[in-house]
């Protein structure tokens, strides 16, 4: 009797273990990608109320990591070794092209609108007033695959009749906050950020040049192999954001202005392919 008794409750214990709901979540948690657009140990410190509010939301552990690159940061979406993703715009148009399309989940928005720009600016000390005055000027880019200090100004420069070769220099630093420093500190005339890091070094000193158009805002996408029942899960969660009592705080420490997390459709970052296309054209022939 105590035997069957035992093997009962045995089977209603295994019963529970497996027919449990399940949360839909890998058993390990999930992990947040964010390309390295700032300091490391400041995008985790900015992206940490995020990670907190989602955990609380989802019940589900989830880890924040920096890519070492941008360049790194595309191979590892695209090769769906993260479960989450922040993208810039075209840090996604290039996963796309290069390993196929990944579940969107969301973009920014700032202050009503999912559109940003970027500006090409100089010191106000400066005797440089347009673009047409960079000839022979030393200018700093961000990253190679940056979207608003690169890809985007690149064309701008090109358009208003400034090629490569027309400048003294250009060169290549690491995240918009040292480009406005580089110019900041004399290294170079001018550069090319994000309005966000603009507007953060503009007392300084800084004045604006030339503003690119604007292009769809940064967002947040998943890997393919992931349930559909945990992507509904994770766009519902970055959705209601805006509706949790410390929206407001999270959303800020992502970036000044954002008002919510919205839809996105892949169409919504055509505009930027058509930019895309025309810089690798002018790089090609310098």
């Amino acid at each position: 009797m105590l035997s069957m008794r035992k093997s009962i409750i045995l089977i209603l214990f295994i019963c529970f273990v497996f027919f449990l709901p399940s949360s839909g979540f890998p058993e390990g948690g999930l992990t947040l990608q964010v390309h390295p657009y700032l300091p490391s140990t400041e995008l985790l410190k900015k992206f940490s109320p995020l990670i907190t509010y989602l955990k609380n939301r989802l019940e589900s552990e989830i880890v924040c990591n920096i890519s070492g690159n941008y360049q790194e940061h595309i191979e590892m979406v695209g090769n769906d070794k993260v479960d989450i993703a922040y993208l810039g715009p075209v840090s996604y148009i290039k996963v796309v092209n290069n390993f196929g399309t990944k579940p969107l989940l969301a973009r920014l928005e700032i202050k009503g609108s999912p559109l940003f720009q970027g500006v090409i600016f100089t010191l106000k000390s400066s005797s440089i007033r347009s673009v047409k005055d960079l000839k022979g000027k030393r200018f700093a880019f961000g990253d190679p695959d940056s979207t608003m200090s690169h890809i985007v100004p690149l064309t701008v420069l090109y358009d208003k009749g400034i090629k490569l070769h027309d400048l003294d220099k250009h060169s290549f630093l690491p995240g918009h906050r040292n480009v406005a420093l580089g110019v900041l500190m004399g290294d170079f005339d001018a550069g090319a950020v994000k309005e966000e890091v603009f507007n953060e070094y503009k007392a300084r000193g800084l004045i604006d040049l030339e503003w690119t158009p604007k292009i769809s805002e940064h967002l947040f996408v998943t890997k393919s192999s992931l349930p559909d029942k945990t992507i509904k899960k994770l766009r519902a969660a970055l959705f209601s954001l805006r509706d949790d009592p410390d929206a407001f705080r999270i959303m800020s420490s992502i970036k000044q202005g954002v008002t919510g997390l919205v839809p996105v459709e892949d169409r919504n970052y055509d505009n930027l392919r058509v930019i895309l296309k025309k810089s690798e054209q002018i790089l090609t022939v310098k």
